[in-house]
């Protein structure tokens, strides 16, 4: 095959999950060799069913989706699947080919290599930090030397070391890859186009040129369908008032006034639909519990992993209401371990006060039950509030009555990360422990998200390698682990 030929096609391509829940409507685009595309949309749009569809792990509808002969295609999840938390490195990889691989140890060492991780090949998933597990679904679709990798939010949980090695790789890989992130700056890097998913007409359009211009090419053609719907509503508004105005004085006026009518909703209906994709979340508070006095949570040391051991460094912080803490650290060095381990009160040399309501935000959402609907979730943490008062909350986050009464396990990783926040609204919380929060959300909802943070006025602990999000909250003390 030659270098820019066609090699995935979609021809009028729908999909739906179940009833009532359509992803893609008589879709058309196609990816040519080599190239290096992004797919973007909101949260729920359906970009990680579009990368199931190209692997066929899912089918379509109806329409087809032409793979060139012989074409072989890696996909990167944007997580390790439950099931594989308790297997080892050896196994995962494994897990990789259909067939037998004798020889698999030093293609482990390999691709380990290219991600910039070290790990014994009989070390268990789970033991991994958020990072090194990036790093790993990363080296998962490298090992299998494909022609086409799909990369699903790659840079989730990476350090900014990491997202470096990660942007130089992508910008010397040969291969042709499709990437979905919500990583503006890291996208633009080595984006050549961009395969926009939009959410109201399930349709997509594909561009060309770098991320920011295409970006910008989006918000021009926003602005030019609002400006043109603003001028057919006056014109229709217009036409109204003429045709009434004329139909009063009777006679032959009245078959002129019956035409502007028809004009008018002619102009009506030429009106393009506003991109219901393009909303951003409501801004919103996180109330604090009420009553917090003096320290709310202390530290006199903390568990850090350093060549794959833990020790204890000692450390003297004491954070009462309205102080936020960040936790920095490389990947690996164990700031979500101790994360969960002051979450579930077990933390070594860590006090936190009685009473005191913990709002916690994993970065693997595993604080949510998956079998729960998106409601259910929502009324267990919400105290002293109606259905109507809980819905409301929820609408604000974008998560409507098509989405209500979902189950949590059928959202996307976005969508989870939304309702996480909502529960923390309502939850009240005097500590705030947050885990990587803008992983999986849309970039329109991190300065939003990132304001609410700001204005929390109980106890925050915080972990993010996003520093565009981090310097929008105010920080009042940082903790190194690896100093």
């Amino acid at each position: 095959m030659t270098q820019g030929e066609s090699i995935i096609r979609f021809e009028e391509v729908s999909f739906e999950f179940g009833h009532n829940k359509p992803i893609l409507t008589e879709v058309d685009f196609s990816i040519r060799r080599g190239a290096k595309m992004t797919i973007m949309g909101q949260n729920g749009a359906g970009k990680s069913t579009m990368f199931q569809l190209i692997t066929g792990a899912l089918k379509p509808e109806s329409g087809n989706i032409h793979v060139a002969p012989r074409l072989t295609i890696a996909l990167a999840r944007q997580v390790i699947s439950r099931d594989q938390l308790d297997l080892t490195v050896r196994e995962f990889f494994e897990q990789c080919f259909s067939e037998k691989q004798y020889d698999i140890d030093p293609q482990i060492d390999t691709v380990l290599e290219v991600v910039n991780l070290h790990a014994p090949h009989d070390r268990i998933i789970r033991s991994f930090s958020g990072g090194q597990q990036a790093r790993l679904l990363l080296a998962s679709a490298l090992i299998q030397d494909s022609d086409v990798l799909l990369l699903d939010e790659p840079t989730n949980n990476l350090d900014t070391a990491g997202i470096a090695h990660l942007r130089q790789f992508l910008i010397d890989c040969k291969k042709t890859c499709l990437v979905i992130s919500h990583d503006a700056e890291f996208l633009n890097a080595f984006t050549q186009g961009v395969l926009y998913l939009d959410l109201h007409t399930r349709k997509i359009e594909q561009y060309q040129g770098n991320y920011f211009n295409v970006v910008e090419q989006i918000t021009a053609r926003i602005e030019k369908e609002n400006s043109a719907n603003a001028r057919l509503a006056k014109q229709a508004i217009e036409k109204k008032e003429k045709a009434n105005f004329f139909a009063m004085k009777g006679g032959r006026l009245r078959l002129l006034a019956k035409r502007m009518r028809e004009d008018a909703q002619e102009m009506e209906e030429s009106q393009v639909d506003v991109r219901k994709e393009d909303k951003t979340i409501r801004p919103f508070t996180i109330p604090a519990q009420t009553g917090l006095i003096g320290d709310v949570v202390t530290l006199s040391s903390v568990g850090v992993i350093k060549n794959h051991k833990s020790t204890q460094k000692k450390v003297k912080i004491a954070l009462q209401k309205n102080r936020h803490l960040l936790l920095t650290g490389p990947n690996g060095i164990g700031k979500s371990t101790l994360l969960e381990a002051l979450a579930s009160g077990k933390a070594k040399g860590a006090v936190i006060a009685p009473d005191v309501t913990i709002g916690y935000y994993r970065q693997d959402f595993s604080t949510l039950n998956f079998e729960d609907t998106v409601f259910e979730s929502l009324q267990s943490v919400a105290q002293g509030l109606d259905n109507q008062e809980i819905r409301s909350v929820a609408a604000s986050f974008l998560i409507g009555s098509d989405a209500i009464f979902t189950k949590i396990g059928s959202l996307s990783e976005g969508q989870k990360g939304l309702v996480a926040f909502v529960r923390l609204v309502l939850q009240r919380p005097g500590l705030l422990i947050l885990d990587e929060p803008t992983n999986h959300i849309n970039f329109r909802h991190i300065p939003v998200i990132a304001a609410a943070l700001d204005k929390y006025q109980g106890a925050m602990i915080l972990v993010s390698h996003v520093p565009s999000f981090v310097s929008q909250i105010r920080i009042d003390e940082t903790l190194d682990l690896a100093a």
